[in-house]
């Protein structure tokens, strides 16, 4: 629960913010499932429902462009744009106890994107994402808070590769991207308000439409493109890989209604720089998860286990980048895998763990709410131990890194490539088995089904 010590003190604390706004006091608070960085906690006050989103921890806010009340500024001037955004009634204060963050209005829908793929018009709620979309980027920034950040492209690469050197400097994969992305960086263009997170997951819908924008933490000005190639990312189509367009239609009928919508041109060569420069950003970010864990100020599980999907960003960043490979080695057979002997003796740590999240599973009915959710990663994360005790799979390389940054190897390299394609299939299958670019990927380089 963050700095939280007791739901109780969470209650007292956000009632006296509700009551700055003429507001009952809150009940039925409970913890909303999800949340890569932020909690969000959902109650009601005079029979009305309301959402309270805030950090884990007050020091989990440190570094950040801008706090929770310009976030709230900016959700407030979206919404009064005709942007389906929540409407912000109140901020949390330091006198209240608990944290940093604000009371929104809850909206209609589900954010859950397994349910929104499987409505009967995703063409209605493309439509409908792509002229949200339209809307954020024409808000004027005379409108917007003056923290607002700027992204500019080569400080955000240089950023990406200062991360990647603090992470350990030794994934070769994502050390291919960075060094695409120096060569390849486009000219700057006239920046628009970039919502920052805008993908399945961030969004609410019913029915088919558009209900809710969520998640604003990461706003910033910059190119158009780099939104608009976010949410096609392979990691947020979810099950629905074959629709590169959030997962839930074509990239030309996105690229058309956004277009209709906001008279701006979609330049194909722009969008996929922002496609792998984000693919690099959510790599990293995935591997930033552990850090924090370490830290201490945010000791989630769902931190830990999030950093090992790192290697589904490694196999979409291949996936994406090996196009540009010589055809002799695209065409290059990858080496097979190393045969493990059967296991002996006393229990290994895999079957430890596979023991541990037997009886979890056993016991997951007695939970429920928040609880019965981190049961579910709990026994993620004991597959993952078990999995890679049993593949033995090796994917960090930091003299490899190096040399693929200093442009000493490249995908033109004989036989990088093909040992590339090895690893990324062999981690992934031991950290995320069930991701559904992996299945793709290994029909692509090897054949198989």
């Amino acid at each position: 629960m963050g700095e939280i010590e007791s739901a109780g003190a969470l209650e007292q604390g956000l009632a006296k913010a509700l009551a700055r706004a003429g507001m009952a006091a809150p009940e039925g608070v409970q913890r909303l499932t999800g949340g890569a960085t932020m909690e969000s906690w959902r109650f009601s006050s005079g029979g009305e429902d309301f959402v309270l989103r805030r950090a884990p921890s007050l020091a989990f806010m440190e570094g950040r462009p801008f706090g929770h009340d310009s976030e709230a500024a900016i959700i407030g001037a979206a919404h009064a744009a005709g942007v389906t955004a929540p409407e912000v009634l109140v901020g949390l204060q330091p006198g209240d106890g608990i944290g940093s963050g604000f009371v929104m209005r809850a909206l209609p829908g589900t954010p859950d994107p397994r349910a929104i793929l499987a409505m009967d018009d995703p063409g209605q709620l493309l439509r409908d994402v792509a002229r949200d979309l339209a809307r954020i980027h024409a808000l004027p920034r005379a409108g917007l808070p003056g923290d607002v950040p700027e992204l500019d492209y080569a400080e955000g690469i240089e950023g990406l590769a200062e991360q990647f050197e603090e992470a350990g400097g030794d994934r070769p994969i994502i050390a291919l991207g960075l060094r695409w992305l120096r060569e390849n960086m486009p000219d700057r263009v006239e920046p628009v308000l970039n919502h920052g997170d805008y993908r399945l997951g961030n969004l609410l819908a019913q029915d088919s439409q558009l209900t809710g924008v969520l998640d604003w933490e990461l706003a910033h000005f910059g190119d158009r493109h780099e939104d608009l190639a976010f949410g096609c990312m392979a990691v947020w189509r979810f099950a629905r890989v074959d629709r590169p367009a959030l997962g839930l239609g074509s990239l030309q009928d996105y690229v058309a209604a956004y277009e209709a919508e906001s008279g701006a041109r979609v330049d194909a060569g722009r969008f996929r720089f922002w496609l792998v420069y984000r693919t690099v950003w959510w790599a990293l970010g995935c591997l930033r998860m552990a850090s924090f864990w370490r830290s201490g100020d945010d000791r989630m599980l769902e931190r830990v286990v999030i950093s090992r999907r790192t290697s589904e960003q490694e196999l979409d960043l291949l996936l994406l980048l090996e196009e540009d490979a010589p055809e002799a080695e695209q065409a290059r057979a990858m080496p097979p895998r190393d045969a493990l002997p059967e296991p002996l003796g006393e229990a290994s740590a895999g079957e430890l763990a596979t023991a541990v999240a037997e009886w979890l599973g056993s016991v997951k009915d007695r939970m429920e709410g928040h609880d019965r959710f981190q049961l579910a990663v709990a026994r993620n994360a004991l597959g993952m131990i078990a999995r890679n005790d049993a593949a033995a799979t090796q994917v960090e390389d930091d003299m490899l890194a190096q040399d693929v940054l200093d442009g000493r190897a490249s995908l033109a390299t004989p036989g990088l490539l093909a040992m590339l394609r090895r690893a990324a299939l062999d981690k992934l299958g031991a950290d995320v088995p069930k991701y559904p670019m992996l299945a793709l990927a290994r029909k692509k380089w090897t054949g198989e089904d």
